[in-house]
């Protein structure tokens, strides 16, 4: 049987939001101890409630989970930490420009997604606050944003601190 558009689009999303939810882990991970951890933990953590809402939307709807599509989005994320960052071993802030890309990303197709969902009224039936999820996609964007900057000038300007040598 057939599957409605909204039922993969919102499958689909949950797929990016998986992969989205393992990339910051690892940043977090990776930058402990420096001021792009600590805002990617907080986000992270933002992002992952995120996509508990998104399930719970989902299971409103009476929209199953596509654990193809979410076992592939994992995978993904883990195959892209293969590409070479420019070094042998260790992180660069090259990598950490690319993992902050992809999130700044995928946050704002999250965005999108609270927004286009705005338009289907089967959706704005459920108990979802559309408006307050894009608004905390927003504020999420903005703060990933800042610290890919900053990654951005030390990855790619010739003689700028590391960010990993502000750690506190």
């Amino acid at each position: 049987m057939p599957q409605k558009p909204l039922a993969i689009y919102l499958q689909d999303h949950l797929a990016g939001a998986t992969a989205g939810v393992s990339l910051a882990r690892r940043f977090v991970k990776s930058h402990a101890g420096t001021q792009a951890g600590r805002t990617l933990a907080e986000v992270g953590g933002e992002i992952e409630a995120d996509r508990e809402t998104l399930l719970r939307l989902m299971a409103e709807l009476g929209i199953e989970e596509s654990r193809v599509k979410n076992t592939a989005a994992w995978l993904m994320e883990r195959l892209a930490r293969l590409k070479p960052n420019g070094r042998l071993s260790g992180e660069s802030a090259y990598q950490g420009l690319l993992e902050l890309e992809s999130l700044v990303l995928g946050i704002t197709g999250k965005l999108a997604l609270w927004e286009a969902l705005s338009l289907v009224p089967e959706v704005t039936a459920t108990s979802i606050d559309l408006d307050a999820l894009a608004e905390v996609a927003r504020s999420q964007r903005e703060r990933v944003e800042k610290e890919r900057l900053a990654f951005a000038r030390a990855a790619l300007a010739a003689g700028a601190p590391a960010p990993e040598a502000t750690r506190v």
